[in-house]
């Protein structure tokens, strides 16, 4: 039987939830593939072994996506997570018409699970095909220089349908996020999934973008994740974090820079995790591409940011509303 963690649609529930009970709460579709992170100590042994069925599936307004049931494809797809060290066996099952894959970006993986028709790794309409993901720990080597492992915030994609880079699959909505954490990081309540893709945020412009929610003090994940053929800074209005693997700083003399915009190019990913609200209070905060013209043509989304009782702060449901009335202005240069 799959070992896997199925998300309760779309209803926002606290990490802590979703450990405990297997439901994942998220603004927009994700799961968590494996067991549950936290249902072994995070010194435990490597080389645990998890099982996950995805289903890709065609959508409404010609979408595709991935699910982790018949009926729960959504863009993106689910959020796949992994401890450092541990294997993924994903078995996609292809319920299109169209020719397609799954390609991991961060981990390692044999030719035939390469998800690329260069080494006829795919699956054909209708097809059931397994594919082998691994990770692994850092490893030293001579002197001080290290090998680095497979933890960060990566992503997954179609490589196939289209052309033979999957260029067709992934502007119709085949991506999801891909995390490999180290044992020891800490997990968040909440997860969001931002990708820039085009001039879309997971496949959709403004007003119609996704609206992420959390309650003040609430840890929360962002994993930001670019596709398409366009450039694209992320921004996220009245948060910072560290440009370091996890977003955190690991004490008062690590280098790593605090910012609060980053470059999020076609294929490129990172992560961040944020306490909501911390140091400036709770609010409907804007996140957006801040290439100028690409925010102006609905390249912008709302974090809401509520009281931490769950209730709405002054002045919010106002800005929401205001946002809800955006205009396209195109390029405006």
């Amino acid at each position: 039987m799959d070992d896997n963690v199925v998300n309760a649609a779309r209803r926002p529930l606290s990490r802590r939830s979703l450990m405990a009970a297997g439901a994942l709460g998220v603004a927009v579709p994700a799961v968590v593939a494996g067991a549950s992170l936290t249902d072994r100590p995070a010194n435990a042994a490597a080389g645990v072994t998890r099982k996950v069925t995805i289903y890709a599936e065609a959508l409404p307004g010609g979408l595709f996506g991935y699910g982790l049931a018949p009926g729960q494809a959504s863009v993106p797809g689910p959020i796949l997570e992994m401890w450092e060290g541990d294997t993924l066996e994903i078995t996609l099952v292809n319920r299109t018409n169209q020719r397609l894959s799954i390609h991991p970006h961060g981990v390692d993986y044999s030719v035939d699970s390469d998800g690329s028709p260069l080494n006829a790794s795919f699956n054909n309409p209708g097809e059931t095909r397994t594919y082998v993901w691994r990770s692994r720990e850092m490893v030293a080597t001579e002197g001080r220089r290290f090998l680095p492992g497979s933890a960060g915030y990566w992503h997954y994609h179609d490589h196939a349908m289209g052309t033979d880079h999957g260029t067709g699959g992934v502007a119709k909505g085949l991506y999801g996020a891909l995390i490999v954490r180290r044992r020891g990081d800490p997990l968040p309540e909440k997860q969001f999934v931002v990708v820039f893709n085009d001039m879309m945020i997971n496949n959709r412009m403004a007003p119609d973008t996704p609206m992420f929610e959390a309650d003040l003090g609430q840890r929360v994940e962002w994993i930001a994740i670019g596709h398409g053929g366009t450039f694209h800074t992320f921004h996220l209005h009245a948060h910072r974090w560290a440009d370091n693997r996890t977003g955190m700083l690991e004490g008062p003399a690590d280098p790593s820079l605090v910012i609060d915009n980053k470059d999020l190019n076609p294929g490129s990913s990172f992560g961040f995790q944020v306490l909501a609200g911390e140091g400036v209070g709770p609010g409907a905060w804007m996140y957006h591409c801040h290439v100028q013209f690409h925010s102006d043509g609905g390249m912008a989304g709302i974090f809401l940011v509520r009281n931490a009782d769950g209730s709405m702060p002054p002045g919010a449901e106002e800005a929401i509303h205001r946002f809800q009335g955006h205009v396209h202005k195109g390029d405006m240069g």
